[in-house]
């Protein structure tokens, strides 16, 4: 029990099964992850040392409970469909910012996520605001709607894969797409709605991006006049606003960055954080 439902914790514990030759299944719940492993007496001892000390980054470990059974002679480890069950709960990971590996990708020109902004995998992407039912499967998830083409079914399917049970996986060919409009909500020209958009922040606009938790103003920081008419429209003449840059070496250009700050803003949490 705990925060052990969209951090990868099923394909880590199928691939754990496979490093210590155990048979059996893991499957989620409405109120936990099950695990029913078959093997010699050693092995599952060091399955569950590896289960609390190797646990994927983002999952917090609350309880374990073990059972002993009879064996059933399974025959190889599978992930089993996920149980609902009624009235129980489950923590749910929050959104985690985009892991190191899927930003390679995204900035590599011959990757086919090449400037895809959706790219997410089990390390890193959308978990609580895409969820609207546990168990967390993507059935249960607002990307229901969105059916993986081949290559990410196949993604999604593979042991061995770091998307290997990614509920949000998806790529320009399957997933959400963007698109950009005016104030009436129609569409503004241009093949690459990114660098449009960012045209537009450039001569003083201001953009509502509709993102997985609501929408968010956005104007050119080093705008004065931009940043004075979103304050307008905010109502907000005084209060803070926050700022994005795009690389911590450009932050450190700017504000005093403290051992403890800079780990969290590399942190897979990424917050706002309060700089001087």
């Amino acid at each position: 029990r705990g925060v052990v439902q969209g951090v990868g914790f099923r394909p880590f514990i199928y691939r754990l099964a496979q490093d210590h030759n155990l048979k059996g299944w893991v499957r989620n719940t409405s109120g936990s992850v099950e695990i029913e492993v078959e093997g010699d007496e050693a092995s599952l001892e060091n399955f569950l040392i590896d289960l609390k000390a190797k646990a994927p980054p983002m999952a917090r470990i609350e309880r374990v409970e073990a059972t002993f059974y009879p064996p059933n002679g399974y025959a190889e480890f599978q992930i089993l469909k996920s149980l609902s069950q009624e009235g129980e709960y489950q923590l749910v990971s929050p959104d985690i910012a985009t892991c190191e590996d899927c930003k390679r990708e995204i900035f590599c020109p011959t990757d086919h996520r090449f400037g895809y902004p959706f790219t997410n995998c089990t390390n890193c992407g959308p978990r609580f605001t895409i969820i609207e039912d546990i168990p967390y499967d993507r059935p249960q998830t607002t990307m229901r709607q969105f059916e993986m083409c081949p290559e990410c079914q196949r993604e999604y399917d593979d042991p061995l894969d770091r998307r290997f049970h990614a509920q949000p996986n998806a790529c320009p060919k399957c997933g959400p797409a963007l698109k950009l409009v005016n104030s009436n909500g129609n569409p503004i020209e241009g093949s690459d709605v990114i660098k449009t958009g960012g045209q537009l922040l450039k001569v003083g606009k201001i953009l509502a991006l509709k993102g997985l938790g609501g929408f968010q103003l956005a104007c050119d920081a080093t705008d004065e006049e931009a940043v004075n008419l979103l304050r307008s429209r905010k109502r907000r003449p005084a209060k803070p606003l926050a700022v994005m840059v795009a690389t911590l070496e450009e932050v450190e250009k700017h504000c005093l960055v403290s051992p403890e700050e800079r780990r969290l803003l590399q942190s897979p949490e990424c917050p706002i954080v309060l700089l001087r």
